[in-house]
């Protein structure tokens, strides 16, 4: 999409506001000016209108009302927003009903109408890179409606500062969710952590970094995660696991923006945006004291709720696509119809995680070109897993000895998960630690 040329219209019957707008234009866009709804080409496509709800000066009038109907009939595609040095609510909202997804108040600053572009413009690229399996950066797949307000999102979060929180159950998309944040700010750092993964006794070196004989084996001076996301994103998933004492540095770190590396005498100030991820549901953990209440309120001014793909099951298809993709060359195989039904009629507890994996398994397991329901209720049929009764008779074998016990070992971690749902409690049982659980428990693809 790099060097894409963006086409505006604008309708408003002062000359003034349109030369104004030209001027302030991003160079990738082009603008189109038209006094009146008579004026607007019926032979060039747009990408966004803008239309002023007032074409005759008169106040009481909103005529643009009708090009935000004819506009949305003729470009379903074109993102519309109004603009009115009227604010009245009742105008405001039937511009709403009659298609603009935004109203702005005149007189318009050049910022503002920039901050717009920049998040039509990356709506669009959303959009256009959910179809382009070899985009630099995964995109997000799907054209359901929860896709497509997905992608409003993201879009509506383009160029904002402060922290912003994704939220969904494991699996859905949450990582992939941060860097299509990050993406839109080419040549910045994005550094991405696992909360679960860092140690407690080394997550301030971790994260703040250390300076030369700050302990033993600090031979050399160390950068910290936080430093190194300077003047970009740092991206801290599963930040419910970090432990109450960090989440305290954490905080300060954020209200302060400086850090101070371990062993040193001097603070560093750093400027970063931090993106969060949660699956669990962090109010109730601020109930159990599990959770600081002013972190959370602190991370979560902005917020991103990510649905699990139950809820979008018309995803599904072509989600299955792109795995397939993926595995091409490699892999020739394509989903027979009875087989993409039993897919979509699959829950997936795991969710997109846990279908990129099938469909991984079924690409080698499978053993026509074509891939059968059979094949697909062997991996995703409840009844066809192997149970601790199971004889090696009922063992796809062919699936190999490492599979075999990835299968084995989820389910030992769901049935312990559905007597024991504290993590801490289920970690203490299976003798393993808390952040390895979590790993697991992400590996799996478990809620």
């Amino acid at each position: 999409m790099a060097g894409k040329q963006f086409r505006l219209l604008v309708v408003d019957d002062d000359n003034l506001v349109i030369q104004t707008m030209k001027m302030a234009l991003p160079e990738q866009w082009y603008l189109r000016g038209v006094n009146s709804i008579e004026e607007i080409p019926s032979d060039e496509s747009f990408d966004a209108a803008f239309v002023d709800m007032h074409l005759t000066g008169d106040i009481t009038k909103p005529e643009g009302i009708k090009v935000l109907e004819k506009l949305e009939v003729e470009f379903p595609h074109t993102e519309l927003v109004a603009m009115s040095g009227n604010l009245d609510r009742d105008i405001m909202e039937k511009c709403l009903k009659a298609g603009a997804t935004r109203f702005l108040a005149k007189p318009l600053s050049k910022e503002e109408v920039v901050l717009v572009l920049d998040k039509i413009e990356a709506l669009i690229l959303l959009k256009a890179a959910s179809t382009r399996s070899n985009h630099i950066t995964t995109p997000w797949i799907g054209e359901s409606q929860a896709s497509q307000d997905i992608k409003r999102q993201l879009a509506d979060l383009k160029g904002e500062s402060g922290p912003i929180l994704i939220e969904g159950e494991s699996g859905t998309g949450k990582e992939v969710a941060a860097k299509l944040l990050h993406s839109h700010d080419s040549g910045r750092p994005f550094i991405t952590v696992n909360a679960a993964a860092i140690p407690e006794t080394v997550f301030e070196s971790e994260f703040f970094g250390h300076v030369k004989g700050a302990f033993t084996g600090a031979d050399q001076n160390k950068i910290g995660l936080a430093e190194a996301a300077h003047e970009g994103d740092l991206f801290i998933d599963e930040i419910e696991a970090l432990p109450l004492s960090q989440q305290a540095k954490l905080l300060r770190f954020l209200e302060s923006g400086e850090i101070r590396r371990v062993g040193a005498k001097d603070s560093i100030r750093v400027k970063v945006r931090l993106i969060a991820a949660t699956n669990r549901n962090l109010e109730q953990m601020v109930e159990k004291e599990q959770f600081r209440e002013d972190l959370l309120w602190r991370i979560s001014g902005k917020k991103l709720l990510l649905p699990p793909l139950r809820n979008r099951k018309d995803d599904v298809t072509l989600l299955c696509s792109h795995f397939l993709e993926m595995e091409r060359p490699k892999r020739n195989k394509q989903l027979a119809e009875d087989a993409i039904l039993a897919l979509s009629r699959y829950d997936w507890p795991g969710n997109v995680r846990e279908l990129k994996r099938v469909i991984e398994r079924l690409g080698i397991s499978a053993p026509l070109p074509i891939i059968r329901a059979e094949d697909v209720n062997k991996i995703i049929n409840p009844s066809s897993a192997p149970t601790s009764n199971s004889s090696s008779e009922e063992l796809d074998l062919y699936l190999g000895l490492s599979a075999l016990m990835a299968n084995y070992e989820k389910q030992i971690i769901e049935m312990t998960l559905e007597k024991q749902r504290d993590v801490d409690e289920a970690a203490k049982i299976l003798q393993i630690s808390r952040s390895s659980l979590y790993k697991k428990i992400k590996d799996h693809g478990l809620g």
